[in-house]
């Protein structure tokens, strides 16, 4: 049984009666359906993952029809256009069920997003995109974020940095403009999430190599066609529930309708989505820290070493205590960022790499504490802890690794004024 500590959030003025209701609804429905999928999907083999019929499948269609596969869609295109908090909630809930189902649902919209930020100027894209995907109930339209490539996993995601203007590194997918289409060459690497299952894309190419990789374009690319084949998925460590693997893309086409930037504000775009996807990947990190933590709790109440519950012992109280602090700073935090980023324009990337790197390294400390706790017990595959374990540490590397999206954090304090003094007078 949990520990609902949870009821702490009434601590958080802003949580209104409906947020309290659509976290208890999104929380049911991740255990009662994401949570045992997880973990039946986890003993399979990646192949088996996404078979057609499989549990993922099953679990994917059971998002689309309850409408979350919408969740970041603005009503105005008929998803369900979630405010910040409740988007926050979301993300944690799902990502304290499963991370890997919180990450397949995170990209499953991108294509779609993509199409709204532009439908204004393009409104042909709401019968063409939009419409169909939002009024998909059965997971027939499943999109991806094609970015990550063999030579450039996060290069390609350092916008605003010397690196990323830099002409000696370049995409390995680039387009030609021919006429009314764009034609399409190269290949993204295993990392792709939902990459094997997707029908859709949100592609990040490349167009001017003199600009580096500022000098990029972003489009949505129809995945079934001729002209694009993907490799066998992509056998993995943690959130093996989650689909990953390479699309290879041979003379493939793209509408020019369909592209939504060119290199004019690839970089600009860039940054906005990075900021997007590190918020979330930090409030699925958050997720996966309360479940590990919530594991942890439960089990030092109920194993007993010394003639009583090992929660009796000062040093496994003081890794509760440590876990705690971690998860509700990391929530205070993520919420925060998020609110921010969803209410401001243009957002504060650096911001939103601070939450993904501070929730993904503290929801790590957090599972080490808890696998410690439970002994040698830990590392068995009889609890659930052995799995949040694996799943976590993948964070660190998801979305940019931490080491590389500090130096997004270090050129932003380094080249902006952030508002903070020089220490002169102390």
């Amino acid at each position: 049984m949990a520990y609902d500590y949870l009821d702490l959030d009434s601590m958080a003025l802003e949580l209104t009666d409906e947020h309290e209701a659509l976290k208890q609804t999104l929380r049911r429905f991740a255990v009662e359906n994401l949570r045992p999928a997880a973990v039946e999907l986890d003993k399979m083999t990646p192949e088996e993952v996404i078979q057609e019929g499989s549990l993922f499948w099953e679990t994917m269609k059971k998002m689309h029809r309850n409408g979350y596969h919408t969740a970041f869609i603005p009503e105005a295109f008929g998803g369900i256009g979630l405010d910040p908090m409740s988007f926050h909630i979301l993300c944690e809930e799902f990502g304290y069920a499963s991370i890997g189902f919180a990450v397949a649902l995170g990209v499953d919209y991108f294509p779609t997003f993509f199409g709204t930020i532009v439908a204004a100027e393009r409104p042909e894209l709401q019968e063409t995109i939009i419409k169909p995907f939002v009024e998909d109930m059965d997971c027939k339209l499943t999109g991806c974020w094609a970015i990550t490539e063999p030579a450039h996993g996060s290069d390609i995601l350092m916008s605003e940095t010397p690196f990323f203007r830099d002409p000696k590194i370049t995409h390995q997918v680039v387009g030609k403009k021919k006429g009314d289409e764009w034609i399409i060459n190269g290949q993204k690497s295993a990392w792709v999430s939902c990459g094997p299952t997707a029908s859709q894309a949100a592609l990040f190419f490349g167009i001017d190599p003199s600009m580096g990789m500022a000098g990029g374009a972003i489009a949505i690319v129809d995945l079934t066609q001729e002209g694009v084949t993907k490799a066998k998925p992509l056998n993995k460590l943690g959130q093996r529930e989650l689909p990953q693997g390479e699309i290879y893309f041979d003379n493939a086409r793209i509408p020019d309708e369909w592209v939504i930037c060119d290199q004019e504000s690839y970089e600009e775009m860039t940054s906005l989505i990075l900021g997007v996807a590190n918020a979330g990947m930090a409030t699925f990190a958050l997720g996966g820290a309360r479940a590990a933590f919530e594991e942890a709790l439960t089990y030092s109440r109920e194993r007993v070493q010394g003639g009583r519950p090992i929660c009796e012992h000062q040093d496994v109280q003081a890794k509760l205590a440590n876990m705690f602090i971690k998860v509700e700073a990391s929530r205070q935090l993520s919420r925060a960022v998020m609110n921010y980023n969803m209410t401001s324009y243009p957002p504060r990337t650096e911001y939103s790499v601070t939450s993904k790197v501070f929730c993904t390294r503290t929801a790590f400390e957090v599972a080490c504490d808890a696998m410690q706790i439970f002994g040698g017990y830990g590392l068995s595959k009889e609890y659930v802890i052995e799995k949040l374990f694996r799943d976590i540490r993948s964070t660190l590397i998801e979305d940019g690794s931490n080491e590389s999206l500090s130096l997004v954090i270090a050129n932003k304090i380094l080249s902006e004024d952030l508002g903070y003094g020089t220490g002169a007078g102390w």
